[in-house]
C-alpha cells in the first residue's frame, strides 16, 4: 500500500513539474475535435497537427490561418508561464569588514540553571480515585 502512495505522489510531483494544470486535463476533449477538424479540412495527421499547434509550424500556421484564431485560443497546454530569477551581486569598497572580534575584557559568563519541573516529580501524574 505504501508503494502505491509512493508512485502516485511521485506521478503526482513530475506532471505538476510540467506545469500542466487541471484546465489543461478539462480541455483535452477540444484538442482532439480540433485535430479532427484538421484531418478532414486539410488532410493532417496528429503530429503534423501538433507541430503545427505547438511545434516549428506553428507562426506559419497561426499567420495563414487567423480565422482559427479563437478554436486556438481553447486549446490546452498554452500557457506560457515562464520565470525569470536575476541575481545581481555588486561590490562596493565604501565598507571594510573586520575579522577580529573584540570581546569585553573581564566579563564573566555567568550561567544558571533552574529546575521548573520539580513539582512533576513529588506526585504521580495519572492517580486512580480513592476512597476517603
Amino acid at each position: 500500500m505504501s508503494r502505491l502512495i509512493t508512485i502516485l505522489f511521485s506521478g503526482l510531483i513530475l506532471i505538476q513539474s510540467f506545469q500542466i494544470g487541471m484546465e489543461d486535463l478539462m480541455q483535452l476533449d477540444e484538442l482532439f475535435e480540433h485535430a479532427q477538424f484538421h484531418k478532414q479540412e486539410y488532410g493532417d495527421n496528429f503530429f503534423v497537427f501538433l507541430s503545427k499547434h505547438y511545434g516549428g509550424l506553428k507562426a506559419e500556421h497561426s499567420t495563414n490561418h487567423k480565422e482559427e484564431q479563437s478554436d486556438h485560443e481553447k486549446l490546452p497546454f498554452q500557457c506560457q508561464g515562464h520565470s525569470l530569477v536575476i541575481l545581481a551581486v555588486l561590490e562596493s569598497t565604501e565598507f571594510e569588514a573586520s575579522n577580529q572580534v573584540d570581546a569585553p575584557v573581564g566579563s564573566k559568563a555567568v550561567f544558571h540553571y533552574s529546575n521548573l519541573y520539580s513539582l512533576l516529580n513529588k506526585e504521580e501524574l495519572l492517580q486512580p480515585p480513592r476512597n476517603t
